[in-house]
C-alpha cells in the first residue's frame, strides 16, 4: 500500500466529510442516468451497502479488535463497501467523470485515512500486527474463519450505519428523478 505523510493523512481525514458535500454537487452535475444504467449500478451499490452494514454490526470501535464477520476477509470492509457504493453510483449515473472522481477521492483521501487508522489500531491492540499479517488490507481473501465477534444490531445502530443507507437513497432518488428528464 502507498505510504502517505502523516500531516497529509491527518488533513484529508478532517476534510473527508465536508468534501462529501462538494462531491454531491459534482454527482448531480455529471449524472446522466438511464433505467438500464440504474439496473446495472444499483445492485453494485446495494452490495456495498450490505457489506458496510455487516461490517458496522461487527465493529466495537476502540474497544475490541474486529476480526469477525467481513473482517475475517479484509481489514477494511467499510471502505471496500464505500468503494462498491461509489462504483455502483458511477455506473447508474453513466459518468466516466464521476468514476474518475470517485477513484481519485479513494486514492487521495480514503487510503491515507486507512493508513492513519491502521497506525492507531496498532497502538491500541497488541494483536493487530498478527491480524494484519493474515488478512489483506482491502481486497478480500477467502480463507479459514478467524473467529471474532458476530453481527450485533446494537453495534450497527451505535455506528450509525443507517446514514450510509440514507445517503444512498437520496442519491438514488435523484438519479430516478433525472431519468424523467
Amino acid at each position: 500500500m502507498i505510504t502517505f505523510p502523516k500531516p497529509y493523512a491527518d488533513l484529508v481525514a478532517r476534510l473527508r466529510v465536508p468534501s462529501g458535500f462538494l462531491i454531491m454537487v459534482v454527482f448531480a452535475w455529471f449524472s446522466q442516468p438511464t433505467w438500464l444504467a440504474l439496473a446495472w449500478g444499483v445492485p453494485v451499490s446495494l452490495a456495498g451497502l450490505a457489506l458496510r452494514a455487516w461490517a458496522a454490526g461487527c465493529l466495537a470501535k476502540n474497544q475490541q479488535l474486529a476480526t469477525g464477520g467481513p473482517y475475517r476477509y479484509t481489514r477494511n470492509p467499510l471502505y471496500l463497501g464505500t468503494l462498491l457504493v461509489a462504483a455502483g453510483l458511477a455506473v447508474a449515473a453513466r459518468s466516466i467523470w464521476l468514476a474518475a472522481l470517485f477513484a481519485a477521492v479513494f486514492l487521495l483521501v480514503y487510503l491515507p485515512v486507512i493508513q492513519n487508522e491502521e497506525q492507531h489500531l496498532r497502538k491500541i491492540f497488541p494483536g493487530y500486527a498478527e491480524y494484519a499479517d493474515r488478512v489483506p488490507a482491502l481486497w478480500p481473501r477467502m480463507g479459514p474463519a478467524l473467529g471474532g465477534q458476530a453481527f450485533r444490531w446494537s453495534l450497527y445502530r451505535k455506528n450509525q450505519e443507517f446514514q450510509a443507507g440514507l445517503g444512498f437513497l437520496l442519491g438514488l432518488a435523484y438519479l430516478v428523478w433525472r431519468t424523467q428528464f
